[in-house]
């Protein structure tokens, strides 16, 4: 584990004290320190009940390490504990968030925009669908059957109509299935997903882009586990196409403590015209009157926000910029080549079918056996064995259709299967690649 980042926070947290040196000496309560230690001591124990997430052989979720920089500044700003909802509960980090949605906004292509950040994706996508029903009141918003569940959960709560489209072998949007349903009328909202957090599969958004020329739908891009892949240079062309269209889109989210090194929780909604900020205009009387400037509480669902996010997140793209062929963007190309390698080595193995071939970091395999049940069981048997041998691994359920050549008997393509799954988002995977391989081979043993 990098602690590095103390490093960084002891100076950062005298500098913010020498900032208020004027004022007058106050008797704070003082902390009892020993109980204090005791229960931190205890929390330290029960948070060893854990994954060990920051390692490279933890291989399995979408969880990243922040980088050492956002979680000290994090950490240094929750000595003041400012809250962006008003300018009032922080000036110093509002103006901070402003900067930092910029430069996210600048990576898409867009410098006039609506946006902020929020708790999370799922945030992020809510405020972006109830803005699509302000707009296009009584019409259904459709996504892929590999979209994030909370499109069809968050399309509930707005009392929203949703529809769900079939997906390709690849986990990609059907096009043939989209145009039907935008044929049949009714459709407000396409929300097209650039990396599912399954497969890690990307909508063909150049194509969807056509199709909105003939159909007049508004055009949503969950972004949130892909966004930052607009940077990097070793991406498939289909996925390299879909990614150069998204400054298309009515609409953007994507996450920065997913592939942006930030702490949980903070994501990012955008729009693409500013005057969708009217949809959010209500009166408060006693948070708005300090400032003529414009409050991100304005402009946002949520209320109370943690400063502290935007604060991490500034810090982190001042140390590194959102731009092609920077730093920032190497990590990620790091970690696609990995994920293609794993899929190389999974792909050989007679042992494994593969799934589809990663678009970005995501390797997703099948283990092979007469029957689907069989290969299910396998599968968590593997699952298990890599764990105890010190390799973190996850299990999915997903179609059988994504699994060509599996030869499943009775196996129809509705059938789903258990199967295991690698989310290679590290930089420091591409160096592991090997040793996972290798332990890989080792759980599964001489299954055949």
């Amino acid at each position: 584990m990098n602690d590095s980042f103390l490093d960084l926070l002891v100076p950062a947290l005298d500098r913010l004290k020498d900032q208020f040196v004027g004022l007058p000496e106050a008797r704070l309560q003082p902390p009892a320190m020993a109980e204090a230690a005791a229960a931190l001591d205890e929390a330290t124990r029960r948070m060893g009940d854990n994954y060990p997430y920051f390692h490279p052989l933890y291989a399995g979720q979408m969880l990243k390490p922040p980088h050492p920089a956002a979680r000290a500044a994090y950490a240094m700003a929750m000595a003041l504990n400012p809250n962006n909802h008003a300018l009032d509960g922080g000036r110093a980090s509002s103006r901070m968030e402003v900067e930092a949605v910029r430069e996210i906004a600048g990576m898409f292509g867009w410098t006039e925009f609506l946006g902020h950040l929020t708790s999370g994706g799922t945030f992020a996508n809510l405020e972006a669908l109830w803005v699509a029903g302000q707009m296009a009141p009584g019409k259904k918003i459709v996504a892929s059957e590999q979209a994030h569940y909370t499109h069809n959960r968050i399309s509930a709560v707005l009392k929203l109509d949703y529809a769900s489209v079939a997906t390709d072998e690849r986990g990609r949007m059907d096009l043939g299935a989209l145009e039907q349903l935008l044929a049949s009328g009714g459709v407000g909202t396409v929300v097209v997903t650039l990396g599912t957090t399954a497969l890690g599969a990307v909508d063909p958004l150049d194509e969807i882009v056509a199709l909105r020329q003939k159909y007049g739908f508004r055009l949503h891009v969950d972004a949130a586990y892909g966004g930052y892949f607009r940077l990097v240079s070793n991406l498939g062309a289909e996925a390299a196409r879909a990614f150069a269209q998204i400054s298309e889109a009515d609409s953007i989210v994507v996450d920065p403590h997913k592939h942006g090194l930030q702490p949980y929780g903070c994501g990012c909604v955008l729009f693409r015209d500013p005057a969708m900020g009217r949809w959010y205009k209500h009166d408060s009387p006693y948070t708005y009157f300090t400032s003529q400037e414009m409050h991100l509480g304005e402009i946002s669902l949520e209320c109370s926000r943690a400063g502290a996010s935007a604060v991490a997140l500034w810090t982190t793209q001042r140390l590194l910029p959102l731009k092609r062929g920077g730093a920032f963007g190497r990590g990620l190309e790091q970690g696609r080549a990995a994920a293609g390698q794993l899929y190389r080595k999974i792909a050989s193995d007679r042992r494994f079918v593969a799934g589809p071939a990663p678009e970005l970091d995501i390797v997703v395999w099948a283990v092979q056996a007469h029957t689907l049940d069989e290969s299910s069981r396998r599968a968590q048997e593997i699952f298990d064995r890599a764990a105890e041998g010190g390799l973190h691994l996850a299990l999915a359920h997903l179609s059988g259709k994504f699994f060509a050549g599996a030869g499943w008997q009775g196996a129809s393509e509705d059938s789903k299967v258990t199967c295991l799954r690698s989310v290679l988002m590290k930089p420091e995977h591409l160096a592991w690649v090997e040793e996972i391989g290798r332990r890989i081979q080792q759980a599964a043993g001489n299954l055949e």
